[in-house]
């Protein structure tokens, strides 16, 4: 789960890690109050209106903008609300930007990098580290991997986080701070862990972590967070309702949110093959697959292991109700997850939804036999049924199907007329 910036910043505010002020705003005319009361307020002279949107590179899309003016202000708001938002993750279509957020400006001397993950290959929380703040981590450990550096510590208890205070320090030097800037940095990352724990957090960073210009107040300057990203353990947010109230659902992908309902893993691709498998790993084989033989996998969807027959029927509703999908392949290794479940939720989907493009199914494992004959039976019913003798031979003949123009046959319905995806 993402939360916005703003939230974020909040969220490191409540952890006693200095944030700049700033104000939430969802319109231009709110853009212009919230200048003019960080600056009655707090003397500022320069703001930041900022898009909040679940997606980096915004300042490359636009979405970042310097103010010195309650006016100003008001003309950027409206400028950034007005379109999309178009930044290296979000694609050539862009995301619909609804929140601003309008944040002091900070004379800048210089900008670092501060994150904690977890290290799959210690099995420990580490934290992150790099000189070179303000530009994509992964760009930096691409070009410059010896500016990167990682402290590793042990969380035993979800309360209970030890990194000593030695190891943040060693790594303050290391970023070459000084005097005052040491203790600033070093209490910063301790709260960062601290924060990353205690809230089941997968990741929480800071980037710029800022210092700013000596002032005759801090001679040393100020140590800033200005920039805030934290995601949150989807299995862990019911142990904390705090976090789960801030998801924002106009950020989700509307059939990726009614997957969730249903408790399917659904992700939607650029592709035309939907598939519908059960396991993460037998998905991103059947996927593989598909693309070996020439074509591209329009979905991610897992039905995981106890899914029923109305969450499969639910899969093949939001499937098809993809207008890019030309053929769908269900790869299904029986487990938990029955076969004859799967085959029965395919009979139930084309009585209820329809399928109007081809769709090749590979069963094995658990049921197998009552599934088959489950299928063949209902062939008759359902036209644009294929059956494969194994997950290769099913990619194939999808893939097949759809170059060779199958994808407009219609199947046999009992319920209503209307196309699959009016239904869904």
């Amino acid at each position: 789960m993402k939360i916005h910036e703003y939230q974020a910043r909040e969220l490191l505010a409540k952890y006693g890690i200095p944030v700049p002020p700033g104000i939430m705003v969802e319109g231009p005319d709110d853009a212009a109050r919230a200048f003019e009361t960080l600056q009655n307020r707090y003397r500022v002279k320069v703001a930041v209106v900022k898009a909040q949107v679940h997606a980096g590179g915004r300042g490359k899309g636009g979405g970042v903008k310097l103010v010195r003016s309650a006016e100003e202000a008001r003309q950027v708001a409206y400028q950034i609300l007005s379109k999309p938002l178009v930044t290296p993750q979000t694609g050539p279509q862009g995301v619909r930007v609804t929140r601003l957020l309008v944040a002091a400006g900070v004379d800048i001397a210089k900008e670092y990098y501060l994150g904690v993950a977890i290290d799959r290959a210690r099995g420990c929380p580490v934290l992150i580290a790099s000189a070179q703040g303000g530009v994509e981590i992964e760009q930096v450990a691409k070009e410059h991997p010896e500016a990167i550096f990682r402290e590793p510590f042990s969380a035993t208890e979800r309360t209970e986080v030890v990194l000593a205070p030695y190891q943040a320090r060693k790594v303050a030097y290391r970023l070459g701070l000084k005097g005052e800037q040491v203790r600033r940095a070093a209490k910063v990352m301790h709260q960062l862990c601290q924060l990353f724990v205690e809230k089941d957090a997968s990741l929480a960073e800071i980037n710029p972590l800022v210092v700013t210009k000596p002032t005759d107040e801090n001679p040393d300057g100020q140590v800033l967070a200005i920039d805030a990203k934290v995601n949150f353990d989807d299995n862990a947010l019911f142990r904390q309702e705090d976090i789960k109230v801030q998801a924002d659902p106009t950020e989700e992908d509307p059939s990726e949110a009614r997957a969730k309902r249903f408790g399917l893993s659904y992700i939607k691709l650029e592709g035309n093959i939907g598939c519908l498998v059960n396991g993460a790993g037998l998905a991103m084989a059947t996927m593989d697959l598909i693309k070996l033989h020439g074509a591209e996998p329009a979905n991610f969807l897992d039905v995981g292991g106890s899914a029923s027959e109305e969450a499969v029927t639910e899969a093949f509703r939001i499937i098809l109700s993809d207008k890019n999908v030309h053929g769908v392949l269900v790869n299904i290794f029986g487990g938990i997850a029955k076969c004859d479940t799967i085959a029965r939720a395919i009979v139930t989907a084309a009585k209820e939804v329809g399928f109007t493009v081809p769709l090749v199914v590979r069963l094995e494992g658990t049921n197998v036999e009552q599934a088959k004959k489950i299928l063949a039976e209902a062939q008759k019913d359902i036209p644009v049924l294929e059956s494969a003798l194994d997950l290769t031979d099913a990619a194939r003949r999808i893939v097949h199907n759809i170059s060779a123009g199958k994808t407009k046959t219609p199947a046999a319905k009992t319920g209503s007329k209307k196309s699959a995806a009016a239904r869904a």
